[in-house]
Formats: structure tokens, sequence, C-alpha cells
């Protein structure tokens, strides 16, 4: 019996050009879908999973490990915990890569297996009135970018 073929919901990727989305530059994977659907949010074509592109993981690694220089990514949305089960094999098998997770939802809300498989963390809802352009890698002063793993893979107090 074949295993079956995990599917993803991507909007869309932005290659090896962001210095805003965590440490160094880095390639932007926006997933499709979101619970949270905060005001202000800067990336509203993200809310509706069905208006993305459905996609087998396997391919979108395969393209990432082609197209990303660096190896350096973050994954945003829309909101990436709404696809837990895809989101854990996508992360899994991009083991070596730098990788940078950014929820809206708590620390607490993300499931050890992706906690233990990522890099860095932003964890918090945008809250437009705490706008902020001047902490590094988060939008609402309320929100968290939390180291998680050094690139060595020591892991860090949580």
């Amino acid at each position: 019996m074949m295993a079956r073929k995990m599917k993803i919901y991507l909007n869309s990727i932005s290659y090896n050009n962001s210095l805003v989305d965590g440490p160094g530059i880095r390639t932007i994977i926006y997933l499709q879908g979101c619970d949270l659907q905060c005001k202000g949010c800067h990336n509203p074509s993200t809310w509706e999973i069905g208006s993305g592109r459905c996609i087998e993981v396997k391919v979108l690694v395969d393209d990432i490990k082609t197209n990303s220089i660096n190896k350096k990514i973050t994954i945003s949305g829309g909101e990436p915990l709404l696809q837990k089960e895809s989101l854990i094999q996508l992360i899994k098998e991009l083991s070596g890569f730098d990788i940078a997770l950014y929820t809206g939802h708590k620390k607490e809300d993300v499931p050890k297996e992706i906690f233990d498989n990522i890099n860095y963390l932003k964890a918090g809802p945008f809250i437009s009135e705490k706008k902020t352009t001047v902490k590094p890698y988060v939008g609402s002063t309320n929100q968290e970018f939390i180291t998680v793993r050094h690139l060595n893979n020591e892991t860090n107090d949580k």
C-alpha cells in the first residue's frame, strides 16, 4: 500500500529577497488559509484556504531546495498552524534549513514536533493599535520573536 501524498495550500513564495522576516536574507513561503484574520493584516489575500494552490508537500520541498540559495526560509501566511500535519512534513523534509515560523497563535499553541524542528518562532496576533516598525521581525509590539535553536542545533531554553 502506498503512503498518502501529503498536500499543502500555498499562496506564494518569495525567493531570497527578504531582510525583515528573520535573520539574514530569507525565502518566504506564504501558506494559504487563516483562522485569525487580524484587523490590519498585511496579507488578507491569504485568508481563504480554497483560493490557494493545493500542491504536494514533496513538490514544494523540491522547489525550495532548488531555488532557496542560502537555505534560510520563513514560513508565514495566512496562518501556518492551520495546516499542522502538512507543516510538520514540510519542516521535517527541510531538515538542515534555517527555519523561522510566523504564527499569530501563542508559543504554547505550537506543537512540540514543530517547535523542535525550527530555529526561530514569531508568535502572537497582529494588533494594529500596537503596530511597530522598530522591533525586529514582528509587526506589533505584543508579538515576540524567539530563537528556538541556534544554527548548530543546540536547543535554547524554551
